[in-house]
């Protein structure tokens, strides 16, 4: 076992413990990136080899590591980066005092004690009157010896049968996939060259995923239990792309997708960015329900999922209030319906971080959401809606440390999770890393996965940039916002604040009573988010936007 900086990590268990024996969850391939700098500290370790170690044999990109470095520095409150150190240039370093305690031995076991000599002729007299006994003894022997091969036998039979049941399409152990290069029906260089962009964006980002194995197209695609192939047009119009995953042992199509960018809207960076995004996006939540799938009662989960989505995509207290009484119901007529519990818990969390609920409805929600999140994560613990779910609930109850590695996990089994990168950045905003807070939001606008939620990264955006006193910066994400999702007061309530700072006191009062009358009885003591566990920076910030907003005409109280 290593023991650093009140941390011990134990090897043989796999976990990383507190100095009060609490155990902090990492996934296995940040743990094994931890025991490597931890077991090398004061020596520089380079990415090449880091990576070598930790994916041997398997294509990933850097970001990978990138990803286990955050996750390890968020377990060991590392925010300053003192012992988790980059050299520029060469890799990173760990940069705490490291001792190795011997993992306890196993208790010894008592010597059997001998047996005490007898003369000869006593010994044949003993031997003579066990005879019977002995051969009872032999054929008892053969007896367990039988009963023992004819059981093991049983049970044999019974693994090969439950491995090989229908519908458990994984369970011979990490799927392997190989993304093959991209093809476009055109001779353009460009297009060939887009393409070969967008492969390796895409290649990159499964490579990511935890659970499943990237194969180079070239040696890989004839040992791969999937493949997968996509064709990229281009119009004067737009980019389109089309993909399709095939089971090799089949033939069969489990999975397609197609996804378009205009060209006019972004640059060509971002294009790339969003066409793999697109379809990766949904190729790796295809993954994760294949990974989880329940049989027929998942489609019926999923339809009345949709349903009750369809009523929250444009926000509004009603809106919520029909989306809850549909999910209810359904939990009702199935109670273990691992799906619909992660939908209903996700729902009450939106309505809490709404402010939709009063404050004894918030605890009862927060009660039964963590009691049902808590459920299906151990029901299924790699499930991508019940990560999704318990990263939101951790930021709505001001729990922002662990939110990030909830998130973090979230984004191990979907890397394109525009929903996870949302709260990862709400997390850091209360945490008051506000510049790291808005390169998350930009990432999921890179992504734009799902593009139900693009209007949440738009306001995060627009909110770190306030709270860092870029009112000129925050105003075109807002309205991007607004121009999305128009029922949200608190996008035109940070707005107003941005108008008053930058001394456009009309378009502010306009703005505020907007936002007024979307969220009526709004104050200046209501509206701030509950400030527990949040940093002292963003109070300080905090209460700098809320004065702009009363100035903007938000009552006091």
């Amino acid at each position: 076992m290593l023991r650093f900086s009140g941390f011990e990590l134990d090897s043989e268990r796999a976990e990383l413990r507190t100095s009060d024996g609490g155990t902090i969850r990492l996934r296995p391939k940040s743990l094994e990136i931890l025991r490597l700098l931890a077991s090398n500290a004061g020596r520089v370790l380079s990415k090449q080899q880091l990576m070598e170690a930790v994916w041997p044999n398997v294509h990933v990109g850097e970001d990978s590591l990138f990803q286990c470095i955050r996750e390890i520095r968020t377990a060991l409150g590392d925010g300053k980066r003192q012992v988790v150190r980059v050299i520029s240039g060469r890799g990173y370093l760990f940069q705490a005092e490291v001792t190795e305690v011997p993992v306890p031995a196993a208790p010894e076991i008592a010597p059997v004690s001998q047996p005490v000599p007898v003369a000869s002729d006593t010994k044949a007299t003993v031997e003579a009157n066990n005879e019977p006994a002995k051969r009872l003894f032999d054929f008892s022997r053969r007896r367990i010896a039988f009963a023992s091969v004819a059981g093991l036998a049983i049970l044999c039979t019974a693994i090969a049968v439950w491995m090989l049941r229908p519908g458990l399409i994984f369970a011979r152990g990490p799927t392997t996939i190989a993304v093959m290069p991209m093809t476009d029906a055109s001779s353009d260089p460009l297009v060939a060259q887009m393409a070969a962009d967008v492969s390796s964006r895409l290649t990159d980002g499964l490579a990511k995923i935890e659970n499943i194995r990237v194969l180079a197209p070239e040696t890989g695609a004839p040992k791969a239990d999937f493949v997968v192939k996509g064709e990229l047009q281009k119009s004067e119009q737009a980019w389109s792309i089309r993909m399709r995953m095939t089971n090799t042992a089949t033939g069969e199509v489990t999975w397609t997708a197609s996804y378009q960018v205009n060209p006019a809207d972004t640059d060509l960076q971002m294009q790339q960015s969003r066409l793999a995004a697109g379809v990766g996006h949904a190729l790796a939540l295809r993954i994760n329900e294949l990974l989880n799938a329940d049989g027929p009662s998942a489609t019926k989960s999923k339809v009345v999922i949709e349903q009750a989505t369809a009523h929250i995509n444009q926000t509004s207290p009603e809106r919520f209030q029909a989306a809850q009484a549909i999910l209810e119901k359904a939990l009702a007529e199935d109670p273990d319906n691992v799906e619909v519990q992660v939908a209903l818990a996700a729902l009450l969390m939106r309505g809490v971080q709404m402010v939709w609920l009063g404050t004894d409805e918030r605890e009862a929600a927060e009660t039964k959401a963590e009691a049902m999140l808590q459920r299906t994560l151990r029901a299924k613990p790699n499930y991508i809606p019940a990560h999704e779910a318990h990263c939101r609930f951790l930021n709505a109850t001001n729990q922002f440390s662990a939110s990030l590695v909830a998130c973090a996990r979230a984004l191990s089994f979907d890397p394109w999770n525009g929903i996870a990168l949302y709260h990862v950045g709400l997390a850091q905003i209360q945490l008051g890393r506000f510049e790291d807070a808005l390169a998350t939001f930009k990432q999921a606008d890179r992504f734009d996965t799902p593009q139900v939620s693009r209007w949440t990264w738009m306001i995060g955006a627009g909110w770190a940039n306030m709270l860092m006193g870029r009112a000129e910066d925050a105003v075109p994400w807002l309205l991007k916002s607004i121009a999305i999702t128009a029922a949200s007061g608190r996008t035109h309530m940070l707005l107003a604040a941005a108008y008053q700072q930058l001394g456009k006191t009309e378009e502010a009062r306009a703005a505020m009573e907007k936002g007024r009358e979307l969220r009526p009885g709004s104050t200046v003591q209501n509206v701030p988010t509950p400030r527990k566990n949040s940093s002292p920076v963003y109070i300080e910030a905090a209460e700098r936007i809320m004065q702009l907003m009363a100035a903007a005409g938000l009552p006091e109280g």
